[in-house]
């Protein structure tokens, strides 16, 4: 798989560079501060595999140097300062915004939204990366935003007991993410938004009781099952997320077409590296977690149930929103057309 890669990267470099100004191009230097350390399998790596890969792309052009959280700028930052130009590039997702815009969190992972293939399409042949533009430029952010990582299901908690009935969420205190914090917090769980370096630190010590982060490759890296032994499919609050390299739009004005062409090429290719590194990795973790003495748990039809009524009260509070309603309303759309595509062309998934 590397070696495809490989391969496919090298021929995308041909094609990029394939051009009469390359040389004549200013050089660009992206100082691109990270909302995920590089540790990270297909939450981290997608940006230290762009970097690696974008001089070769640009014609030695562009360099990318990639700071680690909080080393230059902290990652709930990261927006505000590429607007701003006190950095000129940075890698986070959008639901990290969504206080500031609500709609930035359906451009982050939608709970029981779309699946990696879906998302995508939405995104590059809907409507989908024009209303996420569009929604920098309405709030007035000075940033171009590039779709440049995705992952499959994560996980949907870690917890030191069974849940078995909405009773039992009542009193708990959660690190979640994004809209499905919104979900819990209407049952009774007390949400707090954690980096993900934090989480097992407030879990050893009791200042939470259970968290969600990502999938099971990434939580074993951070040892969430060394404290909590209940680990709850399926990642019901984020069937696929979405990742963005924002740039600072003078950086970017600057860029020839060629420069731009190749970081939105390169950026496409990273998509495609993200989803089937993330793919490859998770039955092994899984694995690994049960012979460390983890059950690995289904939520029951009741709780999902009640996991996806309670979702559409939080849809419904979000549309007040003008943009939120505007981008659920395209992406609603989409979803259903998709519909008579998908009810058929697939073989059912068991369990």
């Amino acid at each position: 798989m590397k070696k495809a890669m490989s391969t496919s990267i090298k021929a995308v470099a041909l094609a990029t560079l394939c051009f009469s100004g390359s040389a004549l191009a200013d050089k660009v230097l992206l100082k691109t501060p990270i909302a995920f350390g590089t540790h990270l399998p297909a939450l981290g790596t997608p940006i230290k595999w762009v970097s690696e890969r974008i001089q070769p792309v640009s014609g030695n052009t562009i360099k990318m140097k990639v700071y680690e959280p909080g080393k230059l700028v902290a990652p709930l930052e990261i927006l505000d300062a590429v607007s701003s130009g006190k950095v000129n590039s940075g890698y986070a997702t959008a639901g990290y915004w969504q206080g500031k815009m609500p709609a930035a969190a359906l451009f982050s992972a939608v709970p029981f939204g779309p699946e990696a293939p879906e998302y995508m399409a939405w995104m590059f042949y809907g409507n989908g990366l024009k209303l996420y533009q569009g929604m920098y430029d309405e709030a007035g952010y000075n940033v171009k935003v590039l779709p440049c990582a995705i992952i499959s299901p994560e996980t949907s908690g870690w917890f030191k007991n069974p849940i078995e009935k909405p009773e039992d969420l009542k009193g708990l205190t959660m690190r979640f993410f994004g809209l499905g914090g919104q979900v819990m917090e209407k049952l009774g769980v007390g949400t707090v938004q954690l980096p993900g370096g934090e989480i097992f630190g407030a879990l050893e010590k009791g200042a939470i009781d259970a968290s969600e982060f990502s999938q099971p490759a990434i939580d074993q890296r951070l040892g969430f099952h060394k404290i909590v032994k209940y680990n709850y499919f399926p990642g019901w609050h984020q069937q696929a997320t979405m990742f963005e390299l924002l740039i600072n739009k003078d950086t970017w004005n600057k860029m020839d077409e060629d420069q731009q062409s190749g970081l939105e090429t390169l950026c496409l290719a990273s998509m495609t590296n993200s989803i089937a590194e993330g793919e490859a990795m998770q039955f092994e973790a899984m694995q690994k977690a049960q012979e460390q003495g983890v059950e690995l748990r289904y939520w029951n039809d009741e709780m999902l149930n009640l996991f996806e009524s309670t979702w559409l009260e939080v849809v419904e509070e979000q549309k007040k929103d003008p943009y939120f309603a505007k981008v659920w309303a395209d992406m609603s759309d989409f979803r259903m057309n998709y519909q008579t595509w998908v009810s058929k062309g697939f073989l059912p998934r068991g369990q």
